[in-house]
């Protein structure tokens, strides 16, 4: 009598717990949508703003180098300087070949003037006056000549002085003091970046490039005015302070990658950046205005890989979705099918054991709060003797076994006093 008042007292208390723990407690998100902006990260390298690769434009020996290798230099400062004994020779030559060609031009104009007067009165035939103008116009055009070719002269010993074309950092020097250097050589004697601005090329699959200039013609994407801006990982993962600007896009699609290059360009003012460096550009494409984002930790795959979340729906039962996301933007899926404003996802809770049709408590997530429902009372799969006190004896109750499912904690004195 006393085992059987005992076995009816204990299911009464195991389902007025359950009817106390009600269904599991969930946290959610309601969505709404946002205006989200859209990023791409990809690989790139550093390209100087400006190169040049120094060469002679004359033959000769150096003799003597002007400049500190790594410094930066000026435009037109001097670099290197050519042996200038030939090329000043040759501009005395051309001066003194100038004197002589000026001073034949007064002996041929005189000899103009007397023939003139001569071929008036026929003291002189036509021919001999015409062969004396000939001859004036002649001397003029020997001047000519030997003044361009005084002028060249003087190029050349100018050019034994090798001066920087550009402005910025100059790299070390491949031809040393003595080197016997020739006009146009194919090695360069040093050569020249300019770093500040500098250049950040990035290659870019066509496809997603059309697929950009699509969305934005549609009206789903909107870019402010203005270049498109560009944010800089470097190669430890640190962000460069400075933002860029978007170049240009390159006009050709390399057939073997089928991607596009875009150049990006960088103020530069410490030198950090260096030509050839590898680094992340995250590039912003646009904003879209009305996107959806949800938690990543919300959102599982199902065996056939599709994106599925929980959604709380009527009656607060739980419905199954399945999604199409994206990207990751942070730590959220920016979703674009699949959820609709206001609808309530779940996040957290519910022990795992979620299932569609299950009734649950929806409550609005904090992301900085503790995991909610994994200890709610009664939901599936929850542990029994997990609320009994660590301090109270095992033993009583011992000559009676337990109901399937009754709180342990339950002493059978208790219910046989009932």
């Amino acid at each position: 009598m006393l085992a059987s008042v005992s076995a009816c007292g204990g299911q009464n208390d195991q389902g007025q717990q359950q009817q106390q723990a009600g269904p599991p407690q969930v946290s959610v998100i309601t969505v709404q949508p946002q205006a989200v902006t859209l990023t791409t990260t990809l690989p790139g390298r550093t390209a100087a703003f400006e190169t040049s690769e120094v060469r002679p434009q004359v033959n000769g020996l150096i003799v003597e180098r002007l400049f500190t290798e790594g410094d930066s230099v000026r435009r037109g400062q001097p670099l290197f300087r050519i042996d200038q004994q030939p090329y000043l020779a040759a501009v005395a030559s051309a001066r003194a070949s100038l004197a002589r060609a000026r001073a034949a031009i007064a002996s041929s104009a005189a000899l103009q003037r007397r023939y003139g007067e001569l071929v008036k009165i026929n003291a002189i035939s036509r021919q001999e006056y015409d062969n004396a103008i000939t001859s004036a116009q002649q001397a003029q055009a020997d001047v000519a000549a030997q003044q361009a070719a005084l002028r060249s002269a003087q190029i050349d010993l100018e050019r034994t002085t090798v001066r920087a074309p550009i402005s910025g950092r100059i790299g070390r020097a491949q031809s040393t003091t003595g080197a016997l250097v020739t006009s146009g050589q194919t090695n360069p004697l040093t050569t020249i970046q300019r770093l500040d601005p500098i250049y950040v090329d990035v290659p870019q699959s066509s496809a997603d490039l059309l697929r950009l200039r699509q969305s934005i013609a549609a009206g789903e994407l909107s870019r402010g005015g203005g270049a498109a801006r560009v944010r800089l990982r470097l190669e430890d993962g640190s962000l460069y302070p400075i933002e860029g600007k978007l170049q240009f896009t390159d006009v050709t699609v390399d057939p073997t990658t089928g991607t596009q290059t875009i150049r990006a360009i960088f103020q530069n003012p410490r030198g950090l950046l260096l030509p050839g460096m590898y680094v992340r550009a995250e590039l912003v494409e646009g904003t879209e205005r009305n996107g959806i984002l949800v938690p990543q930790r919300a959102v599982q795959r199902n065996e056939s890989g599709q994106a599925t979340a929980m959604v709380v729906g009527r009656d607060n039962k739980v419905e199954p979705r399945i999604l199409t996301t994206d990207r990751t933007i942070g730590e959220d899926w920016l979703v674009t099918a699949g959820l609709k404003p206001g609808d309530r996802v779940i996040v957290e809770g519910g022990g795992g054991m979620l299932r569609p049709g299950m009734p649950v408590s929806p409550k609005p997530w904090n992301p900085n709060a503790a995991p909610a429902g994994t200890g709610a009372p009664g939901a599936p799969g929850q542990p029994q003797g997990k609320g009994q006190p660590q301090g109270q004896p095992q033993g009583q109750g011992q000559g009676q076994p337990a109901q399937a499912g009754q709180p342990q904690a339950q002493p059978n004195g208790q219910a046989q006093a009932k």
